[in-house]
């Protein structure tokens, strides 16, 4: 039995499910959905109790779905916070339904239902439940021809009718109810995508040929010999590009890697010229606009010498620092106070005779000499 309506994406496995002793009872739609992320699913029971239960009338206190116990207890879906707004339950004479909307892939789990009575112990669990699959559309390619591919609207659900599908080819709808496969012809411009019949909102993601390939240079300043450079080629594209690097020379363009990066570890003059990349997947191939890459030369003897300096630098400023030191220690000494002593000119004499004598001979003019003749 399969529940198709508009606005849900639904597969079910065409399965009833009666689960019951004495009048208890849980009987399921189906045990196995499988839906579309993004898309609406619902999921149905109808339940039966016994009218008296050990002597006594039978009253249902409370119906829930779930998929997870809480410190032991069953918790309903409507009270977990990865379903608010998402959930719905609805039970009218004993059928109750439970709506998801915008299902995710974390939805996938097996939801069962359960029913209270006013009994101790009256409580009865529909098991097993309902194992709900939640999955991507995907659209593969395959190459056939030159201008041809083979394009493949697939998912893990089982669908009920293969002629369930519809086809896109930039943004127009082509053709409904045809076959999840189909080879179609295709420019470098145009963009597939397919959906499920009945649910254009939840389409796969879309297909096709790289855009023109963006290339770039790092570091973007000019390039010295013996650095070290790095091109980049980046294109938008769906199924992934695969890059391809290349050098235009005179009469003809040679393949240097094929990856989205082209390093130079350490550039020489003779890398100066042209360069270019293509992004090619199975759709199509672009090429990017050529790059023309310009390396300053360095003669050998400047180099050297940069090294030499590069090497006696620290070994100059050391010996600028110790001379520096040396002259301050110099000064330093140079500049000292000498120490001066204050005599007591009357303390060397023992009495003021003999400082009159001093001061006598000191006095005392020098006898004239007579010439010799």
């Amino acid at each position: 039995m399969s529940l198709t309506a508009r606005g849900f994406v639904v597969f079910l496995l065409s399965t009833q499910v009666v689960q019951g002793q004495d009048d208890w009872g849980v009987t399921y739609t189906s045990t196995e959905i499988c839906a579309v992320k993004g898309s609406t699913v619902e999921m149905r029971c109808s339940f039966t109790y016994p009218s008296r239960w050990e002597g006594s009338v039978t009253t249902v206190e409370k119906t829930f779905w779930f998929t997870q116990k809480e410190d032991g207890e069953r918790v309903d879906l409507t009270a977990v916070s990865v379903y608010a707004g998402r959930v719905e339950d609805r039970c009218e004479n004993n059928i109750c339904t439970l709506r998801i909307k915008n299902l995710t892939e974390s939805d996938s789990a097996e939801y069962k239902f359960m029913i209270k009575t006013n009994h101790k112990g009256g409580i009865y669990t529909g098991s097993p439940g309902v194992t709900l699959s939640v999955t991507d559309l995907q659209l593969k390619v395959s190459r056939a021809y030159s201008d041809q591919a083979e394009l493949k609207c697939q998912t893990s659900c089982r669908a009920p009718d293969i002629n369930s599908y519809i086809w896109y080819k930039n943004g127009e709808e082509l053709r409904t109810g045809i076959s999840y496969s189909r080879l179609v012809n295709f420019g470098s411009a145009d963009i597939y995508s397919c959906a499920l019949n009945g649910h254009e909102n939840h389409r796969s993601p879309s297909v096709y040929a790289p855009k023109p390939p963006s290339v770039s240079v790092s570091p973007s300043a000019e390039i010295e010999e013996g650095s070290s450079v790095t091109l980049t080629c980046s294109s938008d594209a769906n199924p992934a590009a695969n890059y391809t690097w290349y050098k235009e020379e005179t009469s003809y363009s040679s393949i240097l890697n094929e990856e989205p990066q082209l390093v130079f570890s350490s550039i020489n003059s003779s890398d100066f010229g042209e360069y270019f990349c293509t992004a090619e997947n199975k759709m199509g191939r672009t090429t990017s606009e050529k790059l023309f890459i310009d390396v300053k030369y360095t003669s050998p003897m400047i180099i050297n010498i940069t090294r030499l300096v590069l090497v006696l630098s620290p070994l100059l400023l050391v010996c600028l620092w110790m001379r520096k030191k040396k002259a301050s220690c110099s000064t330093t000494e140079a500049n000292e106070p000498i120490e001066t002593v204050e005599l007591d000119p009357f303390s060397v004499y023992e009495d003021v005779s003999d400082l009159n004598m001093v001061s006598a001979e000191q006095t005392e003019e020098p006898e004239e000499q007579e010439d010799l003749v």
